[in-house]
């Protein structure tokens, strides 16, 4: 049985009178990916910042690799939660640049972070002028730098044409090869079920299921299936 790299135990996060996440507990395997599904606002980006330390849990604990998760555990994780963060006025490099110095990494990774997301033969263009999916790409070698364990993407696909959509895929569906594990959170059931190995389904900021992906499984009735039960529990 594959170990796991990270679970969450009863995370819970309110703003004032709403409970945006509520109890959930996941399980992620080292070396996998974890599809995190569920309709727009039922708390998929705010378990992911409380992963990432981006917002602190109103109650429960993360454990990161067997202890619980505190913020050295960032030097392992890397992230691309809602728009890359690009200078566009600076080419692929020169953003690597800039953050390789922020992260004291070598410039050597700076390279391979490039072949690894196909980038490098980009040379001088502005970030600006990149396809979408040239900056979602990028977005990615950004998250990249660190050499993280466990890579967290919050809808990548969003706003991305179909072959941006496949090109990204290939590129996700590598890393788990590479020693990254990678959670991916998308309301596009198709996509998940092409990539993942694993998923959990939220709503309304309630886990309602948790498992393997069955290649055969029809995702979608599950999806409403769970969407609609916690729609009636509410």
């Amino acid at each position: 049985m594959m170990k796991a790299i990270l679970k969450t135990n009863n995370l819970c996060k309110d703003f004032k009178k709403q409970k945006a996440v509520n109890n959930v507990s996941i399980t992620v395997r080292e070396n996998s990916i974890y599809g995190l599904l569920g309709p727009n606002g039922a708390g998929k980006s705010t378990t992911l910042k409380m992963i990432t330390g981006m917002l602190r849990p109103t109650s429960g604990k993360v454990l990161f690799n067997g202890h619980e998760w505190n913020r050295k555990d960032l030097e392992q994780i890397g992230a691309l939660i809602e728009t890359p963060p690009l200078y566009e006025n600076l080419s692929a490099v020169e953003n690597l640049e800039v953050r390789a110095k922020l992260l004291n990494t070598p410039k050597t990774r700076i390279d391979k972070v490039l072949k690894m997301v196909d980038l490098q033969n980009t040379g001088r263009k502005k970030a600006g002028q990149f396809s979408m999916g040239m900056k979602q790409r990028l977005g990615i070698a950004i998250a990249l730098l660190n050499s993280p364990k466990l890579l967290i993407l919050d809808e990548p696909t969003n706003g991305l044409d179909p072959i941006g959509i496949q090109e990204l895929r290939s590129l996700i569906r590598s890393f788990p090869s590479k020693g990254i594990t990678v959670i991916l959170s998308s309301h596009i059931l198709s996509e998940v079920q092409l990539i993942a190995d694993d998923i959990g389904i939220i709503s309304n900021g309630i886990l309602g299921y948790e498992g393997q992906m069955n290649k055969d499984e029809n995702l979608e009735n599950l999806f409403v299936e769970v969407v609609r039960k916690s729609q009636e529990e509410r």
